[in-house]
């Protein structure tokens, strides 16, 4: 195979491509809800892992990418598919103990996890300290967003129910806020939202790490999404959801943009990404999804537009601009 060529910095092109995908995985909120209307969340992402799965096979085929040549990297792709669906597993479950804002403050503490225990294996993704300075701001800045939601405490969510606003990381699920009312065993929800944060950052850390950096970009997203595709129907049956395939035309085109741009398209090119560019400064963008969701919420959906959000967009884009500052 031949080397990849890494750079020790973000270029146009992937602050691009990584402002496309957030935007994207903030949309697919609005895609979520409403699909949810009809399809229990779990089973969405069921659907959703099962046809991106086939999809990206039928992009291999066509490629001529061999996705199952014994190459060494079983073990690490494992690995990685385990974490990835790990992380789906702690998000529905923290869903049912807290609030999908509290939850979201904790998810995305990932990128620390990344700046943290990345540059302990590959010294290239060391952070200076006006880096860090950028990624704490951006993550000050999500807080900020979700403060309100945050500090008043809400009940925790039904898994059942249609997601109203949310974010996830790349694999993407649909989040829901509750109402407001403190309720006790919070913590153990807000527990399952680190834990969850931190399951994403180790996958990272892993398809950095492992075997599986050698592999192509397809083969990497074929072990998460083929492990993730036989996981979540386990968790979906665990949880009582109904299954069906009788839903809406304007159902399935949802689930189908979920799938195609979500699941398959976007995933592969975060993929590829992180094959050729430093994943500390790329994890940092993320901060961007939840954002983008509440922006989609207040342009699709009628949501009043807040001062925290609006200083949450201008700190999350100072904090980019610091962690993508070259040396």
């Amino acid at each position: 195979m031949t080397p990849v060529q890494r750079k020790d910095h973000l270029d146009t092109l992937a602050i691009t491509l990584l402002v496309v995908c957030c935007a994207f995985w903030g949309y697919q909120q609005i895609l979520i809800k409403f699909a949810s209307r009809e399809i229990p969340p779990l089973w969405q992402a069921s659907i959703r892992m099962w046809g991106a799965t086939a999809l990206l096979w039928l992009w291999c085929q066509y490629r001529g990418v061999p996705l199952f040549k014994r190459d060494g990297t079983l073990k690490g792709g494992l690995l990685v598919g385990l974490l990835f669906a790990g992380e789906f597993v702690f998000i529905y479950l923290g869903l049912t103990h807290t609030s999908a804002s509290r939850l979201t403050v904790f998810l995305y503490t990932s990128p620390f996890w990344v700046a943290l225990l990345l540059p302990r294996f590959v010294k290239s993704e060391q952070l200076r300290r006006i880096q860090w300075i950028g990624l704490c701001l951006a993550f000050a800045a999500v807080a900020v967003a979700f403060s309100e939601a945050f500090l008043h405490g809400s009940i925790p969510v039904d898994p059942h129910a249609p997601p109203l606003r949310g974010s996830l990381p790349p694999e993407g699920a649909g989040l829901a806020w509750g109402g407001p009312a403190p309720v006790p065993g919070q913590w153990i929800g807000d527990t399952m939202g680190l834990a969850a944060g931190m399951l994403w950052g180790l996958t990272t850390l892993a398809i950095r790490t492992t075997k599986i950096a050698t592999a192509a970009a397809e083969k990497s997203l074929f072990y998460q999404l083929g492990v993730t595709a036989a996981v979540t129907p386990l968790l979906s049956l665990a949880l009582g959801e109904t299954w069906s395939f009788d839903y809406s035309a304007m159902a399935w085109g949802s689930v189908f943009l979920q799938t195609a741009v979500g699941a398959f398209a976007s995933y592969l090119t975060w993929m590829w990404m992180l094959r050729h560019y430093p994943a500390t400064q790329m994890s940092t963008f993320t901060f961007l999804t939840p954002l983008f969701a509440l922006v989609f919420g207040v342009v699709l959906l009628g949501e009043p537009l807040t001062l925290q959000l609006v200083l949450a967009l201008l700190g999350v884009a100072a904090g980019i601009v610091l962690v993508s500052r070259k040396g």
